[in-house]
């Protein structure tokens, strides 16, 4: 089917001329507000990745994330990705293993894999903390993303991994880096809806920047609601509800024909 959004040979002339916007986003608001205020990449999971979210998302370039450990055999992500893209998604996010990301790289999908702070993977680096902050562990972010260019990815999400060592990579690499924490030379900065929007629950990342205070707005809301609840039922418990504007009204003539058919 025909658009007007970016494509992957897009994305990749892109890289190094232009600054891009990158959004996670879980709903369809999210993605309309997003595609309005034209952020030019989105990345949408599998199970909220519906057609109605494809129209909300609009000319967005849309990266749709595949669970890992949800899908285990590369069977599951195939599958799985095929349908992403009949859906009308523009690549995959993919934190399986290279087989896997080969198998879809050699299907003609799009795919991106993930380098530096991976959180389902995280054990292997320490926890949730940077990582190449040594020569040798920005060595292995380095062999990785050559793996993921072995393996025929269109890009890596590159996370918590100092700028520095970031630069070096984006001379060298031929992926589309999608940063999280990771500076200012990645092709694209990336960052989670809900921290943009001040309503992040428990753990700020250090690279997250909040734009408003949605967080407060929600509980203001929520009061007004408890508020709103509680009042119904004063209403109800005093009579005060339902008023006669609530009511049904019959012509006295007709409940008087209802009460005559009535009697034995």
């Amino acid at each position: 089917m025909r658009h007007d959004r970016m494509t992957v040979a897009d994305l990749r002339a892109a890289r190094g001329t232009r600054r891009l916007s990158m959004l996670y986003v879980e709903t369809g608001d999210e993605a309309r507000a997003a595609a309005a205020a034209g952020i030019d990449l989105l990345s949408i999971i599998d199970p909220v990745w519906t057609p109605e979210m494809r129209a909300a998302a609009g000319n967005g370039f849309v990266q749709v994330g595949l669970l890992y450990g949800e899908l285990v055999t590369t069977e599951d992500y195939l599958r799985a990705a095929h349908r992403a893209i009949a859906i009308g998604g523009d690549a995959v996010y993919c934190a399986a293993g290279l087989r896997t990301i080969e198998a879809l790289a050699h299907e003609g999908i799009p795919v991106v894999g993930h380098v530096g702070l991976i959180p389902s993977k995280a054990t292997w680096t320490g926890g949730f903390r940077a990582v190449g902050k040594t020569a040798d562990s920005a060595l292995e972010v380095w062999r990785q993303v050559r793996a993921l260019e072995d393996a025929g990815a269109i890009g890596a999400e590159l996370e918590v991994v100092p700028d520095r060592v970031a630069a070096e990579i984006a001379r060298r690499t031929t992926l589309v880096l999608l940063g999280m924490g990771a500076g200012s030379h990645a092709h694209a900065q990336y960052l989670f809806a809900e921290d943009v929007l001040g309503c992040t629950r428990g753990h700020k990342p250090r690279h997250a920047r909040s734009y408003r205070d949605f967080a407060a707005e929600y509980a203001r809301l929520q009061a007004e609601r408890i508020a709103a609840f509680a009042e119904f039922r004063t209403d109800v418990d005093s009579g005060a509800y339902p008023a006669p504007e609530h009511m049904v009204a019959i012509e006295d003539a007709e409940l008087a024909a209802f009460l005559k058919a009535l009697e034995p």
